[in-house]
């Protein structure tokens, strides 16, 4: 903990200097000693002095230098891609209510809990990326774009790789990035260290897919290469279990597809960006990881000042130190 106003702790040397000149009039005190016949009856009834009660003050005078704690704030510079597979096997229903449905419903839980500061963008794919909200801090806008998914009109197919390539270009627009890095002169790239990657990048992507690629220019490595090289972390979810089937056709005619997923992919390229991978084969690991992905991305290391949180303790110690004392304390007749 730091405080913004640190000399203001000078003030607590008060509080010895009070305590000194308390124990000198209590000292005084004895001498102008009262004399009272039942000692024992006066010792239950006369007031005990506390130490509790030079609490508040002390809290209040703690309050007063503003004291603030290392802790992650939401930045206003942040971009989180959302890149969700709407490809036909995401309608398996291994995953309830059916995998599309509790990807939605997972991306609706990760708005709730991101900064109202983060901008956040939307890719949608299947046999091909399309860009379902550009980065916007309108999650009225973002929420729409989810409702839409199950109508994805793209090819068929599930092309991670060209997904994630366009989810690198739309965050290097979102940062104002052009070729290699920020604006930077080729001396400055080639003495740089690599860009770094983790939950406090400027841009992150979130990948969700429920298949291994059977489409696309790109493969997923290419892809995450692409990423690592703009320093975007890529936080992958491999959606279903592997006895996940998709059912075509009706009675007679009805037969069922083997859709499992391909977590060794997903995995590989969160490893190769920085990122973290999960493996959800049901809804609430699903829900639990973008809660997790919610809570930490969009925001950096900075000082968050808790100077109200002490103000409101010393005024409800204040508070509840009268109620009690009014309570308890003796009165003599």
């Amino acid at each position: 903990m730091s405080f913004g106003q640190p000399l203001l702790l000078l003030t607590l040397l008060v509080l010895p200097a009070a305590v000194a000149a308390y124990v000198w009039s209590e000292r005084r005190r004895a001498r102008y000693a009262v004399n009272f016949t039942n000692l024992a009856v006066l010792e239950t009834v006369a007031p005990r002095r506390s130490w509790r009660r030079h609490v508040p003050p002390a809290v209040l005078l703690l309050a007063l230098a503003r004291p603030h704690v290392n802790t992650l704030v939401g930045s206003e510079r942040a971009t989180v891609i959302l890149v969700v597979d709407a490809s036909g096997s995401m309608q398996a229903d291994d995953v309830k209510p059916t995998r599309l449905g509790a990807a939605q419903a997972a991306v609706r839980q990760f708005l709730r809990q991101v900064p109202s500061r983060l901008r956040v963008g939307l890719i949608v794919f299947a046999g091909e990326p399309q860009i379902a909200a550009p980065p916007t801090t309108d999650r009225g806008l973002v929420n729409a774009s989810i409702d839409t998914l199950g109508y994805f009109p793209g090819y068929g197919g599930t092309a991670i790789g060209d997904a994630l390539g366009a989810a690198v270009e739309l965050g290097k627009r979102a940062v104002g990035q052009t070729g290699n890095a920020p604006g930077q002169t080729i001396a400055y790239r080639i003495g740089a260290p690599p860009p770094s990657t983790g939950s406090h990048s400027l841009v992150s992507i979130v990948l969700l897919s429920d298949g291994a690629q059977t489409r696309g220019l790109l493969q997923p490595l290419d892809g995450a290469q692409r990423a690592r090289d703009a320093g975007f972390p890529v936080y992958t979810v491999a959606l279903g279990t592997p006895r996940g089937v998709l059912k075509r056709g009706f009675g007679p005619f009805a037969r069922q597809i083997p859709v499992p997923p391909d977590p060794a992919t997903l995995s590989a390229i969160a490893e190769e960006t920085g990122g973290r991978f999960v493996n959800a084969q049901s809804a609430q690991t699903l829900h639990d990881a973008y809660a997790r992905l919610g809570s930490e991305l969009g925001r950096v290391p900075g000082r968050s000042e808790k100077t109200w949180a002490f103000l409101a303790g010393a005024a409800g110690l204040l508070v509840a130190a009268g109620v009690l004392g009014a309570l308890w304390s003796p009165r003599l007749p």
